[in-house]
């Protein structure tokens, strides 16, 4: 009875250190997560509508800079835009402007 009141302790300790250190990190994931999200969205949008490359070939140009295995890509051809997110953290777009080039979208 002692033994798992001192293991329930135990883990709940061990729970309560995680869940602080996920806080505590938690603003600095968001940060990194919209830089990679902001940075694929750009980048592939010109791959896309300055290079006019399929979507699949342009992940590769961003493969092995840290966080981009994370980031999800989608494509809406009619607007001309590319919207790059990282699940739970972070969402950003960028749109085609003839004249202008790809510009990332405010938010």
């Amino acid at each position: 009875m002692i033994a798992n009141r001192a293991v329930r302790r135990l883990l709940a300790a061990g729970l309560a250190l995680l869940l602080l250190a996920i806080a505590l990190a938690w603003p600095g994931w968001q940060q990194r997560a919209a830089q990679a999200a902001g940075l694929g969205a750009r980048v592939t949008c010109s791959c896309r509508y300055i290079a006019g490359r399929e979507l699949s070939g342009c992940r590769q140009d961003l493969r092995g800079i840290e966080w981009m295995g994370l980031v999800r890509y989608t494509d809406d051809p009619q607007a001309r835009r590319v919207t790059a997110s990282v699940p739970l953290l972070a969402r950003r777009a960028a749109r085609f402007r003839q004249g202008y080039g790809c510009m990332a979208e405010p938010g």
